[in-house]
């Protein structure tokens, strides 16, 4: 297995500089398992949605699903991810129960939800709460803003 960041995948799939995407190619192109991790594939859209690239919603689950369509690609999770990108890809085909993606919520705010949701499942918990300021974020079911006195350690001087 390799690993690789996220400029490796962007030339992979860009192909905007060619000496950098041949050798990105041979990457993807041996029989090796290529792991992309969270963070790189959060990255990716974000780097692809961009100023630069301008896709549209539709445009990155069209490069996500083609990602899954590569026999030797894998995701840290590749069912936490799958589920997150088919959120993304269309809000209204959420099931009750589910995430409950609403239609300004991002990929990576679907799959922090996701990944919250599988983990506590994992520890036997229930999910309370995914806490963000975001006000998108805050229409996924299980995400909120931060009330005083939610359980959350007071701090009057900041942790850095």
């Amino acid at each position: 297995m390799v690993t690789i960041d996220t400029s490796v995948l962007l030339r992979y799939l860009l192909h905007d500089d060619e000496a950098q995407a041949t050798r990105a190619d041979a990457v993807f192109d041996t029989a090796e398992t290529v792991l992309v991790t969270d963070v790189v594939l959060v990255e990716t859209v974000w780097t692809l949605s961009g100023p630069k690239y301008r896709l549209t919603r539709p445009d990155l689950v069209a490069v996500l699903e083609r990602l899954f369509s590569e026999p030797n690609i894998r995701f840290e999770d590749d069912r936490v991810v799958w589920r997150a990108v088919q959120a993304y890809r269309d809000p209204a085909s959420v099931r009750e129960g589910d995430a409950g993606l609403a239609s300004g919520a991002g990929f990576a705010d679907a799959l922090i939800v996701y990944k919250a949701l599988k983990t506590a499942s994992e520890a036997r918990q229930a999910l309370n709460a995914v806490y963000t300021f975001d006000a998108a974020m805050q229409r996924l079911r299980h995400a909120a803003p931060p009330q005083e006195g939610s359980g959350q350690v007071k701090r009057s001087d900041p942790c850095w």
